[in-house]
């Protein structure tokens, strides 16, 4: 009979070659392109035979949504740590460290931000599971812009649906522009990136409260 040890023990297990097995992905993915991912290859490089990989993975949509969901987690996770640690109390300044730690990790994870951002597989589409840390990301935005508005600092159309949409799009528009141009780069060091201070105050100033009086 088994014991709930063995059961956490044999978890534990399983666990970790799922883990494996997605860092493997990410490496291949990373040599040979996002949309070439082969389940054969993975479960070579894992070191077991094509079928095995089953018990872990349905098929190689399977791994792209457990990757999909992993970096959300993550980008997610990096975004809100930046802001926790942060000193100032400025909802603007804060806004741009949290832009800034989510630039960061992009530079320094592109295959899981192709993936998260770019349509690099056809036919792919993330589960509701996995999809749930992205939705997160764009309410730990619109809360932030909110606690802008309410400090005076923005005007309520930030937090739009439009004010949304602009900043994700510039936000994101430039780490791709940087990603397809200078790939090696740093995030600090980007001819781009370099760029997002400016890009966060073209939007802060699109909605400042001043913004068309007279």
């Amino acid at each position: 009979m088994s014991t709930s040890q063995d059961l956490d023990r044999r978890g534990r297990r399983r666990q970790q070659t799922i883990d494996e097995i997605l860092d493997v992905a990410v490496a291949l993915m990373e040599s040979e392109g996002v949309a070439a991912l082969s389940l054969s290859a993975v479960a070579r490089q894992v070191g077991m035979q094509p079928p095995s990989l089953y018990q872990y993975f349905a098929s190689k949509m399977a791994i792209y949504d457990a990757l999909f969901q992993r970096g959300a987690e993550q980008v997610c996770g990096a975004q809100r740590a930046a802001r926790a640690a942060a000193t100032t109390t400025d909802q603007l300044r804060l806004g741009l460290i949290g832009v800034t730690a989510f630039g960061q990790w992009c530079m320094e994870n592109q295959v899981l931000s192709q993936l998260l951002f770019w349509r690099t597989v056809p036919g792919f589409e993330p589960s509701p599971e996995a999809f749930a840390p992205a939705q997160d990301m764009v309410e730990d935005l619109r809360s932030n812009l909110r606690a802008a508005v309410e400090a005076g600092q923005l005007e309520p159309t930030a937090v739009s649906e439009e004010g949304i949409a602009l900043f994700t799009a510039m936000t994101a528009g430039l780490l791709s522009q940087q990603m397809a141009n200078e790939p090696h780069a740093t995030y600090e060091e980007g001819r781009f990136t370099r760029l997002m201070p400016v890009v966060v105050d073209m939007f802060y100033e699109r909605y400042k409260p001043t913004r068309g009086k007279t």
